[in-house]
Parts: structure tokens; C-alpha cells; sequence
């Protein structure tokens, strides 16, 4: 019968063959050898022919998978330098110590992860010994992503050096007393060691890339050459079922990121079991990267396992590694050699024989301890390899065991995630396996000690002289005491309080026309570092193209369609926007490594992300906390804002609860301005607070998210009356007073109303006022609250200022002291947005809102909708008051009538 695969229609057949007899040929002789020596060998014959073409620089399609063993074989290992020996000592130390200090910290329930550094022990401690450049040497070195489990190894070492005491590691997890060790990397808690937070999983991963990128834009732009740097990403193998994990791995090898490297832990464990229960983990991953355009190394085996090797010469055992699945593997860790020999070798006539000729403690050592991320010159190997691979980014997929070296408890059991301490016949055990002079006697009351030869011992000289060689230690955190930013010209942000006259402009772009201004500057202008996600010319910003260019690492390689045009689309290698495509995730990654390039590298850079509001703080708000723990600076503006100012787009688009989200986050300063003069007043005092000379009591390490609108409204003149820079600010004053604003009220002692507005619903609130004066005889104050969260912030501080004793007006209350009649506050957002403030309104307060989901319809009809257009305002301005008793109740039936409600 005839191969169905024969027949199959190929692309190939598409192609002219210009010797059809020659190709019939290379079929035959591979039908040949199929049927002489069977498939196996013909596929590795093909497997040969295939790396020989690639190696000749044959244009061909990439292996997606190789076979499961080393990508660099036995002979081809590089001698690593320095002393093996004291090298495994160190990690000894750095073993023990880990898992003493959440075994004691247990004790207190505070928990911690043992597993996970036990597993990647080598692959740390090779790259701390030989490869991780520090700071000491051009004040940027490498930056380390290291995985969050394994921070109480990190911490080990650094006891082990002397950055670290043992009250430090005796208050890991504990951290309120102030002399603590956060769970994870937590630069905000330890920021003098963390450089990059990698909990939540997926974000490191996703960070690493902006980063390693982020570098060559600096190096490109003449910022700073920062060329030298490395970025080292060390992940889990389940880490990277993380849709950030993957998600820009194309950008890394579209734009031959070879400064990073991916070190992916594959113990083939996740929290709960196998990562690939029925699969192999390790060659999805390595088809995954291959097919992405990834260097790939497999460092899976040890040294064991090379006389295995060396004995398969028909290829069964590389056959059956490959077919076996992971969880199989994981169980033959904890199984005896009985089974291995009847489970593993036993499947195939070939390894049966060649099985006879190990013994059971052979066989042991092989499948429950020989692995290439266990062993040093494996891993220097793999790393060396790495670093000097050019025109792609590398990745490493190390093979490990979970638990390793903490005994038959742990290896490779599912529930290891989850355990927390070990025994103390269980650390004698570890103690005798690790060779450590550790005596019984020393296990006081049970508790275990901690290890340290000493500070004069060869082994910390040996570390501390390896890092000195380095650059210094790592990881750490440099804070550099960097001069302030001149600040921009009065005149940029002055000549926004002038209004607009009879021009409608929307706050959007008075916000681009702002950052124009700000870029031109000739002290801070190449500084800026503007970010969109592909909207720019939705919010205005095309004409930052020709004059400012977008980068690209290989500038501008083709003819724009639009060159003959002003606003052409124009690349460039030394391009300042950051124009990536549909993600939020990625112009978030970019926000996050130029804000914090400051302290990686010593360069204050101002980063602005705009974005659709809607799609920014919900869809990418873990990179928003990430940003905080990382001390990140720069803007955040949320274009195309509220729940009814977008017309047309409906639910998806419409955002009404962007600035709850962001009140969320303690590092982020959110406004909701509405007038241009407004936005400058907030942007100047936003570079003076991080980029300039911080007050007293300041923190710099904050980022500001502003909320601007695609409604072209009239910009008014900002007023004189005293206290408006300061309430723009703190985020409330006085716009006007009926009187102020020219409406005319009958009566003299008209009833009274404070009318508190944010961002695009203070201009529903202005006609309010008109309607409210001039058909109902009352008289509306209109206040702008530019910021809701940052009112709430200062009276919450007031409140915990009066538990310490001292007393403390919130500015709120100060702010409306002495207003008559009842507050209504009204928001282009969720009541919840507004009504952060209620508690500390002394006045009778009540609040409107776009509450559920957004809808498609004209701006009118969907104020309408959710009762937030002025005539709704004004039946509950009037409402309000009838509660009181000063507006009859009959208006207010009167007012829904008249106004259709």
C-alpha cells in the first residue's frame, strides 16, 4: 500500500526542478537506507545533512527540535577557570544556608521555597563565579533577572560575602521591624540589592527583552554606551506557561538581541506536579524558541551519563530519552534501580543489553543525580557558549532536579513547592552529603545553625575575588548621585495659561503639544522617551516622526510610502519614539527599563507611554506594580479617557474606572485634569519631583498618570485667584463662583450648591451651572478636582497623623471650609472614582458617575445614558437641595420632565 505521506501535495512541488532525475535519486537513496537500516538512522542521516547545510549557510528551515541530549558535547567543553573545588565548596555554604534560613523562618509561618534554589544552585553560582559583569567597573555591568523562588540563595551569598548578617537572614519574610529580607526581589523593600522584580511570574521574562533592547536604544541614541552589558533572565520551566513569558520573543531575535540570555531551570516540576506531564518540556521549549528564531543550547546531562552514551552505538538510548515523559522521568528519580532497568531500559532489546552492563549504583547516579545544570563545567560551558554567540539572543535550557541535595523528601515530589523545612536528621544528612564541618553539637535546642567559614576563610576570599574581577558584587542595586534636570523653560509651561480663545482643542492634544515643546528642549529634550503602542497618530503625534524618528536597530532600509509628505514615517537607528506595535504589554516593558535607567544605569531618562486609557491600567496594571517596586519615574498618560468621550466605540473602549485601578498602586500619582493649563501645571511639578529638586519629605521614586480626552473643547484661561497652582496639585479648587462666572440668580439669598468636577465632565458642569442659575434660581460654584486619589492620599494621612497625636486639617476639608450648601461631585468615571473622598467632605454629599459597562452611541446620548450630561446634573443639584428643604420637591418632578429624563 502507498505512504499516504507520498502523495501529499508539497510547497516544494510549486518549485521548477531543473533535474528531476537527480532529485529522484536522493529519494531512492533515502528510501534505501529507511529500508536497509531502518528510520532511525534514515532521520539521522537527514538531521546530519540538514546541520551541514545550515553550518555552509544554506538557506534551509531550522530543526525545530534536536535530539534529547547536550548541544555541546562531552569533548567540546571548554576548561573553566579558576578552582573547581573551592567553587563547590562555596555552594555548599550557599546550599545550607538557604534552606537554614526558611527552615527557621518557618518556625514563625512566615513560609519561603527551599526546592527551587537547591535545583539551580550551579547555574547561579557559575554565572556569579565567571560571567555576571558587576557595577564597580562602568556603573551599569550586568543586569540579573533572578527567579523569585530562588531569592534565599541569593541571600546566602550574600551572608556568605558579608553584605548580609544572620539577623538579616533570621528575619527573611519578616519584614516590619525594619531589618528585614522581602520574600522575593523587591527592589522598593531592598533596594541596595534588587535591581528588577520577577514575581509575579512572566513579567521578568517579558522585562529582560525590553531591557536587553532598552540598551542598545541608549547605546544607539549617544546616550550612554552601555554596549558591554549582558542581560541574564533566569526563569522556570513552568514560568514560561506565562503568556508574557513568550510574548515578545520574535522582537529579541527580529532585532539579534545577543546581549541577552535566557536561562530557563528545567526541573520539570511546576507548584503542583510536572510541568509536562505527558510531554517533554524541554523540547517544547526549544521549538518554541528555534521556531522564534532563538540561539537554543540543551545543557540536560551530566558527566554520568557520558559512558552511557559512549555504550548506545545503535541510538536506543537517545531514542527512548526522547519518547519518555517528563513525569516518568521525575518518578524514575525516586524509584530504585530495580525499576529503572525494568521500566526505562527494559522497552527496548538494545538498552536491555546495554543495561547489563551497569551496575545499580551506575544507574543511580545517572537518573537521580547526573544533570547538566547540576555540574560547573556544564554550565560554564553553556554560558560561555552564550556570550559569544552573535546576531541572535541565546536561551539555556538547563535540566535539573527540584530539591536536589536535600534528600529523598524532596527530589523530585510533587509537593516540593510547598515545603518549608527540613529535619534536623534530614540537615545532618545534607551536611554529611555537602561535606560541611558543621558538628552535631551545633544544632542547639533543635534549631538549625547557620554555616560560614569565616570572614578571613580561602572561601570567602575566593568569592570576593572572583566578584572584585567582576566588577563588584551581584546582584545590587547602584544609586547614583546624579545631578537634577535643569528644568524646562517658564515660558513652555506659561503659555498654556492663556487659553485657547475660541480654538477647541482637546486635553490630548494639549498633551502632545506640551511634550513637542518639552522635546526641543536643549538641556533635557533627547532625554524624553516617548512610547505608543501603534496610535500615535490617533493622539496626535505623527509629527513627532520626521523630527524626532522612530528607532530602529536597523534604521530606515526602504523608501516610506509617504516621503514626499511633511509628516513622513521615518525610522532611525539613533530614533527616539518607541513605537512597538500592538502591546501593552511591551510599551509598558519600555516604560519600566527607561524609568529606571537612572539607577541601571546611571542616565535620568524621561519616559511618557500614551496609550488608550481603557487599555492601559487594566490589561497591563501588574506591570504598573511592578513599575512601583522597581522605583520607576516618567508619565503614564491615559489618551481617549472616560466612559463617554470616546463616541462610537462602545463597551471595550470605554474606560470609567482606569483611576480606580490606578489609585491602587502607592506609587502612582493619578490626575484627571481638565483644561491644558492644568496638564503644564502638573507636568512641570512632576519633572521638579523626579527628575529635579524633590521637597523635604518627597519621595522622587513615583511615576504620574494623567487621564486626557479626545473632545476638543474651548481651553480656558487659568484663573487668578489665589491657591490654584497649589490645588492643581494636591488636586481640588475653585474654578469659579456663580458670581465669578456671570450667571444671573434672581433671588440674593438663592439656595447654593458645590459642584465638584474632574477632566472632561467639568465642562457638562459649567453648562449646568448656566442651567441651574438662569431656570431655577441656583446659585453653583464649579470646582475642579484634578485629582481624586491624591485627596484621598492626604486625608488618609491626616487620619493616621491624628493616631499619632498630631493634628492635621486634610486638604479637602480646608480646601471647600466655609462652602455653602450641599456637595455634588460629578466624573467622566464610576461613582467609586469621586466618592474617595465622601468621609472628609464635612458638607452633604452626593456624587454622579458612569457606573456598567460603555456603549456605542454619540457623546450626548451616552451622557444621557448614564445621567451625567447637565440636565442630569441639574435635576441632582436640585434633588439635593429639595432633601434639605431649600428647592421645593416639586422641581425636581418639574426639572425631569422638562429636561426628557
Amino acid at each position: 500500500m502507498t505512504d499516504p505521506q507520498a502523495i501529499q501535495p508539497s510547497a516544494l512541488d510549486q518549485l521548477p526542478d531543473r533535474d528531476p532525475e537527480e532529485t529522484a535519486e536522493w529519494q531512492a537513496s533515502l528510501d534505501a537506507v529507511a529500508k536497509a537500516a531502518g528510520p532511525h538512522r534514515a532521520a539521522y542521516l537527514m538531521r546530519r545533512t540538514l546541520e551541514r547545510a545550515e553550518g555552509n549557510g544554506i538557506a534551509l528551515p531550522k530543526l525545530l527540535e534536536t535530539d534529547y541530549v547536550n548541544t555541546i558535547p562531552t569533548a567540546a567543553e571548554p576548561s573553566a577557570p579558576g578552582d573547581p573545588e573551592m567553587e563547590r565548596r562555596i555552594t555548599a555554604w550557599n546550599r545550607w544556608n538557604a534552606a537554614a534560613m526558611v527552615t527557621r523562618g518557618s518556625k514563625h509561618g512566615v513560609g519561603g521555597h527551599i526546592a527551587t534554589f537547591a535545583s539551580a544552585a550551579w547555574l547561579y553560582e557559575t554565572g556569579f563565579n565567571h560571567f555576571f559583569k558587576g557595577k564597580e567597573a562602568d556603573g551599569s555591568g550586568d543586569q540579573l533577572y533572578i527567579q523569585g523562588h530562588a531569592s534565599p540563595g541569593i541571600y546566602a551569598r550574600a551572608f556568605l560575602d558579608g553584605r548580609l548578617s544572620e539577623q538579616h537572614l533570621d528575619n527573611f519574610r519578616q519584614e516590619a521591624g525594619g531589618d528585614g529580607l522581602p520574600s522575593y526581589p523587591h527592589p522598593r523593600r531592598l533596594p541596595w540589592l534588587w535591581e528588577f522584580p520577577t514575581v509575579s511570574m512572566g513579567l521578568g521574562p517579558l522585562s529582560a527583552i525590553y531591557q536587553a533592547r532598552f540598551n542598545r536604544y541608549l547605546t544607539h541614541r549617544g546616550i550612554k554606551d552601555v554596549s558591554a552589558s549582558h542581560v541574564w533572565a533566569f526563569l522556570g520551566d513552568g514560568e514560561m506557561d506565562e503568556p508574557e513569558s513568550t510574548a515578545a520573543l520574535a522582537l529579541a531575535s527580529r532585532e539579534g538581541l545577543d546581549n541577552l540570555t535566557f536561562v530557563i531551570n528545567c526541573n520539570l516540576q511546576r507548584l503542583d506536579g510536572p510541568v509536562r506531564a505527558n510531554f517533554k518540556i524541554v523540547q517544547e521549549l526549544e521549538a518554541q524558541f528555534r521556531g522564534a528564531g532563538w540561539n537554543v543550547i540543551k545543557s540536560l546531562w551530566g558527566s554520568a551519563w557520558d559512558e552511557l552514551f559512549q555504550l548506545d552505538t545503535t541510538g536506543a538510548l537517545v531514542r527512548r530519552l526522547r519518547e519518555v515523559p517528563d513525569a516518568q522521568v521525575q518518578t524514575y528519580q525516586t524509584r530504585g534501580a530495580a525499576y529503572i532497568r525494568e521500566d526505562f531500559f527494559g522497552k527496548d532489546p538494545a538498552l536491555a543489553e546495554l543495561a547489563k552492563l551497569l551496575s545499580d549504583d551506575k544507574i543511580l547516579e545517572c537518573f537521580h543525580l547526573s544533570r547538566g545544570g547540576h555540574e560547573a563545567r556544564k554550565v560554564f560551558a553553556a554560558y560561555k557558549a552564550a556570550v559569544e554567540f552573535k546576531g541572535a539572543p541565546t536561551v539555556i535550557l538547563a535540566q535539573t532536579v527540584k530539591g536536589h541535595t536535600l534528600g529523598e523528601g524532596f527530589a523530585s515530589k510533587n509537593a516540593n513547592h510547598q515545603m518549608k523545612k527540613l529535619s534536623v536528621d534530614e540537615f545532618k544528612t545534607m551536611r554529611d552529603l555537602l561535606e560541611l564541618p558543621i558538628s552535631d553539637a551545633q544544632f542547639v535546642d533543635g534549631v538549625v545553625p547557620y554555616g560560614h567559614p569565616g570572614a578571613d576563610s580561602p572561601e570567602v576570599r575566593y568569592l570576593q575575588e572572583r566578584r572584585a574581577a567582576l566588577g563588584g558584587p551581584a546582584p545590587a542595586r547602584r544609586t547614583h548621585a546624579l545631578a537634577p534636570l535643569p528644568a524646562p523653560a517658564d515660558k513652555v509651561f506659561a503659555s498654556f495659561d492663556k487659553g485657547s480663545g475660541s480654538q477647541n482643542v482637546a486635553t490630548t492634544m494639549a498633551f502632545v503639544r506640551l511634550v513637542k515643546d518639552l522635546v526641543r528642549d536643549k538641556e533635557t529634550g533627547r532625554r524624553w522617551v516617548p512610547i505608543v503602542p501603534d496610535e500615535a497618530r490617533t493622539f496626535g503625534m505623527e509629527s513627532l516622526f520626521p523630527s524626532l524618528g522612530i528607532y530602529s536597530p536597523k534604521g530606515q532600509t526602504y523608501e516610506p510610502v509617504d516621503r514626499d509628505q511633511l509628516m513622513y514615517y521615518k525610522e532611525a537607528k539613533n530614533g527616539q519614539i518607541l513605537n512597538e506595535g500592538i502591546t501593552e504589554a511591551g510599551s509598558m516593558a519600555d516604560f519600566i527599563a527607561a524609568s529606571t535607567a537612572y539607577s541601571t544605569h546611571g542616565e535620568a531618562m524621561i519616559p511618557f507611554y500614551i496609550f488608550y486609557s481603557m487599555f492601559g491600567w487594566q490589561r497591563t496594571a501588574d506591570q504598573m506594580w511592578q513599575l512601583g517596586d522597581q522605583l520607576g519615574r516618567g508619565f503614564l498618560v491615559g489618551a481617549t479617557a472616560g466612559r463617554t468621550t470616546l463616541t462610537g466605540e462602545g463597551l471595550q473602549h470605554a474606560d470609567g474606572h482606569s483611576p480606580v485601578i490606578a489609585a491602587t498602586n502607592p506609587a502612582a500619582l493619578s490626575y484627571d485634569p481638565a483644561f491644558a493649563y492644568e496638564i503644564a501645571a502638573i507636568v512641570k511639578d512632576g519633572l521638579r519631583r523626579m527628575y529635579g529638586e524633590a521637597a523635604p519629605g518627597e519621595d522622587p521614586n513615583v511615576f504620574y498618570y494623567l487621564t486626557v480626552y479626545n473632545e476638543p473643547m474651548p481651553q480656558p484661561a487659568k484663573p487668578s485667584a489665589p491657591g490654584v497652582d497649589e490645588g492643581i496639585l494636591k488636586g481640588l479648587y475653585r474654578f469659579n463662583t456663580a458670581e465669578s462666572a456671570g450667571v444671573q440668580v434672581a433671588a440674593a439669598n438663592a439656595p447654593r450648591i458645590q459642584l465638584l468636577a474632574s477632566g472632561t465632565a467639568i465642562h457638562w458642569t459649567l453648562k449646568a451651572q448656566k442651567l441651574l442659575a438662569e431656570e431655577w434660581g441656583v446659585a453653583a460654584d464649579v470646582w475642579s478636582a484634578t485629582s481624586w486619589t491624591e485627596l484621598r492620599r492626604d486625608a488618609l494621612d491626616a487620619d493616621a497623623a491624628l493616631l499619632r497625636g498630631e493634628e492635621r486639617l486634610p486638604y479637602v476639608r480646608r480646601a471647600l471650609q466655609g462652602a455653602e450648601g450641599p456637595v455634588l461631585a460629578v466624573s467622566d468615571y464610576m461613582r467609586q472614582v469621586p466618592d474617595q473622598i465622601a468621609q472628609w467632605v464635612e458638607q452633604d454629599w452626593s456624587s454622579l458617575g458612569a457606573d456598567g459597562f460603555g456603549l456605542s452611541d454619540t457623546r450626548e446620548a451616552a451622557r444621557r445614558h448614564f445621567g451625567v450630561d447637565a440636565e442630569s446634573i441639574v435635576v441632582a443639584a436640585l434633588a439635593q437641595l429639595a432633601r434639605r428643604g431649600e428647592v421645593k420637591a416639586a422641581s425636581v418632578k418639574e426639572a425631569r420632565e422638562r429636561y426628557g429624563l
